[in-house]
Parts: C-alpha cells; sequence; structure tokens
C-alpha cells in the first residue's frame, strides 16, 4: 500500500493546476459579478446591481429564453439523426461498420470555423441552396430565413454537434447483450417490441449522456450565432462576448456567465441522477 505522504505528493500537482486555472477563474467571475463599472472603471463596491439588471431587463432574458430554445431544438433535432444512426451502425451495418463508423468521427477532424463558414456559403442568398432551389424553380429570389436566423444557428449547430451525440449513444448499444435481442425474438416480440422493451431502455444512458452534450454545448456557443445567426439568433454567449469586449462591462458580463455556469451545474446534476436512476432500475 503506498503511505499517505506519496499518495499526496502524487496528487499535489493535479489538484494545483485545477486549482489555478479552473477554480480560481470561477472565483474570480464570481467576485466580478458583485462589483459595478463607473466612468468606465471597475470599482470594488459590493452590490447585487448586476443581477437586478440581468432579471429586470426583458433584453437578456428574452436572449436567454431564445438560448434554450435553440438549444432544446439542437438537442432533438441531433437525437433524431444520431439516434438512427447509431442504431443502424450497431445493428444493421454489417461488415461496412467500420468504414461508416469512420465516415461519422471524419467531420470532428475538420475545423469548427471551416464548417460554420461552409454553411454561410451554403445558405447565403447567392450560396448553393438558393441557387438550386432558383434552378428547380421552386423559389424565385433568394429565400432570406435561410441564413442570419434561429434556422441557421439551429441547422449548424446540429451539423457540428450530432457527432457528440452519435458517440455516447453508439458505446450504449454496442454494450447491450446480443442474447437479450436474440430472446425477446425467440419469445415472440415483433421488431418494435424488442425495441421499446429492450433496446432503447438499455440504450437511455447513453441517449441521456447525448442529449446533455448538445444542449450544454449548444447553451454556451458563440462561433454558430456570429457566423450565421444575425440580429435574431443572437444568443446568449453573445452578449458575454460583448460585454467582455467593446461594452466593456466586466461585472455585468460575470453575472451573466454565473447564471449560465449555475444552469449548466444544475442541468448536468440533474441527468446525473436521471441516468443513475435509470442504470438502477
Amino acid at each position: 500500500m503506498y503511505s499517505r505522504a506519496y499518495k499526496s505528493i502524487v496528487s499535489a500537482p493535479p489538484l494545483a493546476w485545477v486549482g489555478f486555472f479552473l477554480l480560481l477563474p470561477y472565483l474570480l467571475m464570481f467576485a466580478h459579478s458583485f462589483w459595478t463599472v463607473r466612468e468606465g472603471f471597475i470599482t470594488h463596491t459590493w452590490n447585487l446591481q448586476n443581477y437586478r439588471v440581468l432579471f429586470t431587463n426583458p433584453l437578456y432574458f428574452g436572449v436567454f429564453l431564445r438560448t434554450l430554445r435553440i438549444a432544446a431544438a439542437v438537442t432533438l433535432c441531433s437525437l433524431l439523426l444520431g439516434y438512427p444512426l447509431a442504431y443502424y451502425l450497431s445493428f444493421l451495418s454489417g461488415p461496412r461498420k467500420e468504414l461508416l463508423y469512420q465516415l461519422v468521427i471524419v467531420p470532428l477532424w475538420v475545423s469548427y470555423l471551416v464548417r460554420g463558414y461552409a454553411w454561410k456559403t451554403i445558405l447565403g442568398s447567392e450560396g448553393v441552396l438558393n441557387g438550386f432551389l432558383q434552378y428547380l424553380h421552386i423559389t424565385h429570389e433568394p429565400v432570406s430565413f435561410l441564413l442570419y436566423s434561429p434556422f441557421a444557428v439551429v441547422l449548424v449547430l446540429t451539423h457540428i454537434y450530432t457527432p457528440f451525440v452519435f458517440l455516447p449513444i453508439y458505446a450504449s448499444l454496442e454494450h447491450i447483450p446480443r442474447p437479450l435481442v436474440e430472446a425477446s425474438q425467440d419469445l415472440g416480440a415483433g421488431p418494435a417490441q424488442t425495441f421499446v422493451r429492450v433496446i432503447l431502455p438499455l440504450s437511455m444512458p447513453g441517449l441521456i449522456a447525448g442529449a446533455t452534450f448538445a444542449f450544454i454545448l449548444s447553451l454556451g456557443d458563440f462561433l454558430a450565432p456570429l457566423l450565421v445567426g444575425g440580429a435574431s439568433g443572437t444568443m446568449i454567449a453573445n452578449i458575454v462576448q460583448s460585454l467582455f469586449g467593446a461594452a466593456y462591462d466586466w461585472p455585468l458580463g460575470a453575472a451573466i456567465s454565473v447564471c449560465i455556469l449555475l444552469s449548466t451545474i444544475g442541468l448536468l446534476f440533474l441527468t446525473e441522477r436521471l441516468e443513475n436512476r435509470w442504470v438502477t432500475k
């Protein structure tokens, strides 16, 4: 057995690293949220003014609700794409499984910005999609809602985060014992009953994990709204970026960041409880 001194020496560097680069920035952000900006300077006077502004100003509350709606839509779309794809690769793809798996993972090797600008080119007024629609005479002029809209943000984020949903679902499906599926079929259950009563419940932890990934990553995203969102697709992270940048209102930006952080921690706690409860059933 290792001595207590040895365990302390080994654990001290990673704990110091986490404390300095993770906990300390969070503490500084939390402290900034109680300060104010006066005449262009941050004053260290403790108050709750930033949180009052956050909860009373309809602009911030409206943007936060829009962010929740976009994140929920991205999560739903990613699940609708990721789960059937993971199911096909796990149960139906046969010898093509490895090739198809690599094709799903390949987009993760491409830069986020490259994929964002690619969608901007596709959805633009003179882009590929509008040109195709006009070529087929479906529309006679460029469709404006395809770009700089919440629709564009949901589409881009769904494309970016679907692999993050696919991976945990695929892992959970791969760990389902195949004899259970065969036993369900031997007992007279059809494909739909086998899926609902065997496969879906056993894959639920992966589904919950994938949905959590998509929602939390979408909640804090600011590049996709910046590239394709426009004014109607602005999300709360863009407000934080502006407050820490051109607006130079770090205390208010810190207050919003604290609220986002608390919302994320609460969501992670709830999903962990839900996943543990589902596993222990």
